[in-house]
């Protein structure tokens, strides 16, 4: 997979702004297809996947910044091919993730970092509506994840919603979607959780080949098909799916939810996250535009989920 990395340069006038400004930036950038970011000395750096640079977009996205006193410059070059992963795989590794004592996710590779054990509550919900335990299965379930980075990992808030949520669904002999999979984490979650199968895709060839993998580590490789592409995969896919999952950013949700709708069987249940609040409105219209209801809203921090029938 090739990417870009946009150099943004922030210029503002009280240094005490620098950080929030990084942030606004990370937002901004990250609503126009960006998918990782480093701090830098005068502003930051972010990545996006070549097929989804859009010069033009950023430009107009930056050009009203809701800082005063604050302004955003960029300059993009192409990124030399390379394993992104290397390191994270090698070096860094991820503690287990206990969630509610229901679920723990941990790192395959990395064993010796059981000791930091990052337990989460209410999986980091800020949610009105207290989960209750899912009694459709034996608890605590465990999931070994061999990583290629640490999204999909369960220490991202998006992922610890998703994961969450699932927990609390029967999922009994339910057919699951994971559109966006990265690490699998997602589908071998409900597969665990009692589904009868599921259907995974990522455009990213690194992604797609972990969650094959992941699959087999954890003894589900066999109720799993996983596709390399995107949306335009599900064209030749059979069949319906009771629970559509998507964790990805609010332009390609909008794009392909419609795409989500045909694969949905009646009365079945799409589950998005990838996306602020600001994002909330307009993925609540295009859903209400397809015929989908709202059913839930959660927060986990600056991060959002919504659940449709």
């Amino acid at each position: 997979m090739k990417y870009f990395v946009s150099h943004f340069t922030i210029q503002c006038a009280d240094g005490e702004f620098m950080q929030p400004a990084r942030e606004i930036t990370a937002a901004i950038a990250g609503e126009c297809g960006y998918e990782t970011f480093l701090d830098t000395d005068n502003g930051v750096d972010g990545y996006v996947q070549v097929d989804f640079y859009d010069k033009a977009m950023v430009e107009d996205s930056l050009a009203d910044f809701p800082m005063e006193g604050v302004s955003v410059t960029f300059i993009t070059d192409e990124v030399e091919d390379q394993d992104w992963n290397e390191t994270w795989e090698q070096e860094e590794g991820f503690a287990p993730i206990n969630i509610d004592d229901r679920l723990v996710i941990y790192d395959v590779l990395h064993p010796e970092l059981g000791d930091g054990c990052l337990v989460l509550g209410d999986s980091g919900l800020t949610d009105s509506n207290t989960p209750t335990p899912n009694t459709h299965h034996p608890s605590p379930i465990t999931i070994g994840i061999h990583a290629r980075n640490a999204f999909g990992t369960g220490t991202h808030e998006t992922t610890q919603m998703i994961v969450g949520t699932l927990l609390d669904m029967d999922l009994k002999d339910k057919r699951v979607l994971d559109c966006g999979c990265g690490t699998g984490i997602l589908a071998i979650t409900a597969l665990k959780c009692g589904a009868v199968d599921a259907v995974a895709y990522d455009i990213d060839e690194w992604s797609a080949d972990n969650t094959r993998h992941n699959a087999e580590i954890n003894g589900v490789a066999d109720k799993i098909e996983v596709f390399e592409g995107n949306a335009n995969v599900l064209s030749h896919i059979s069949g319906v799916f009771d629970v559509v999952l998507a964790n990805i950013n609010r332009n390609i949700l909008i794009a392909d939810m419609p795409a989500f709708k045909e694969v949905m069987a009646h009365g079945g249940t799409l589950i998005l996250s990838g996306f602020y609040e600001d994002d909330v409105p307009l993925l609540v219209e295009e859903a209400k535009n397809l015929g989908l209801k709202l059913e839930e809203k959660r927060e986990n921090g600056e991060w959002r989920m919504l659940v449709f029938k």
